[in-house]
């Protein structure tokens, strides 16, 4: 009886997942905006950066490529690098603009602090947030502003496709992008009537009004998770957010191993529980019995309701991931092993938590958020 119920919990929970979550898993790509008049909004990028010279060059100078008709300005914050990250800036791009962060104030994480600085040197219409391993097509400014303008969302945000090379981002690269669609559906964050909010750190435009309307970025100064926060706080304020594939906007960080990439989850999933190990064990829980379950009961049972409900959830599991393994042009057969993949992110979780007693939380790029 036991077997039957953890069957039938599992089934329902993918039945819900398929028919009642926003549809997060279909993977579309929007149709890109028309330009319209809103394409001459002036526009400044604001870029922190520490130690990127790997991968800033190529950020910079496809932002040096823009196609805008408006007032555009390009400022990269340097966040004390110390392997050339702004040289590397300034020789593929050098009309961009490069400012050095000051010292870290109490209560600031080192990235929202490099991004007020960018925000505080800039006076446009519009805020483009973006990193220093992002890649943007040309026309990738005047459609962001004109997604914005068109739909009147005062915060525009692309998922971008990320890199997907090594084997580490073949396996758990799509799975990244499936979970927090999961977690936050966009179907449901561009809908004014619920309290959804969510946004994608690597590409965000927002409105210099309904930024500081919300208080600025000091409002999310500590926060780990800053974009989702930011999200949060400008479709609490009555602003409007929508989140999307930005199928042509590209990260080129590079993940070779399955430990960096562990590290990349790590950073931020105990934040994202809220620190506590009461929601971290009902977290266990409820992914062992969301993803673990099915395919233990299918494979382990004889003929039986426990094994028919397993697998029936196991073929829906595979056919919803199966959209953003297809997105990523990868080989069919990374569908079904979702349950294994669902096991790393598991143990990720459970680093998480460890990592943060032991006051090693959010470690990145070899500091603590907060230093």
């Amino acid at each position: 009886m036991a077997l039957v119920l953890i069957g039938a919990l599992s089934l329902g929970i993918w039945l819900y997942l398929l028919l009642a979550r926003g549809g997060f898993w279909r993977m579309r790509v929007a149709a890109a905006p028309s330009p319209g008049r809103r394409g001459a909004a002036s526009v400044t990028v604001v870029v922190p950066a520490r130690n990127e010279a790997a991968v800033v060059g190529r950020a910079m100078a496809s932002l040096a490529a823009q196609q805008y008709a408006g007032e555009f300005r390009v400022v990269l914050v340097d966040d004390a690098s110390e392997d050339g990250t702004a040289d590397a800036a300034r020789a593929a791009a050098p009309g961009v603009e490069v400012l050095t962060a000051g010292p870290l104030p109490a209560g600031w994480g080192g990235k929202m602090w490099a991004v007020s600085q960018g925000v505080a040197a800039a006076d446009s219409e519009y805020l483009l947030l973006t990193d220093a391993d992002i890649v943007h097509p040309p026309d990738s400014v005047a459609s962001l502003v004109a997604r914005a303008g068109e739909g009147g969302y005062d915060l525009v945000s692309y998922m971008v496709r990320l890199r997907c090379v090594t084997a580490a981002e073949q396996a758990l690269i799509p799975a990244f992008v499936f979970f927090f669609f999961l977690l936050y559906p966009p179907e449901w964050i561009a809908d004014p009537g619920r309290g959804m909010a969510g946004a994608a750190g690597g590409c965000m435009l927002i409105r210099r009004e309904a930024l500081e309307r919300i208080g600025g970025i000091a409002r999310i100064r500590g926060e780990l998770i800053d974009d989702c926060a930011l999200a949060r706080a400008v479709k609490g304020s009555g602003g409007r957010v929508w989140l999307g594939l930005g199928d042509r906007v590209h990260s080129i960080r590079e993940y070779g191993t399955f430990g960096e990439i562990g590290q990349m989850i790590s950073r931020s999933a105990y934040t994202q529980l809220g620190y506590s190990p009461v929601v971290l064990l009902g977290t266990l829980l409820g992914l062992g019995i969301t993803y673990l379950a099915p395919p233990l009961l299918t494979l382990a049972l004889p003929q039986g309701a426990a094994k028919g409900m397993g697998a029936l959830a196991w073929l829906i599991m595979t056919g919803t991931y199966w959209q953003a393994v297809r997105y990523y042009g990868r080989a069919w057969f990374w569908a079904p092993l979702l349950p294994l993949i669902a096991v790393f992110y598991l143990g990720a979780t459970v680093h998480s938590a460890a990592m943060h007693y032991l006051g090693r939380g959010g470690m990145w790029k070899g500091r603590t958020a907060a230093s």
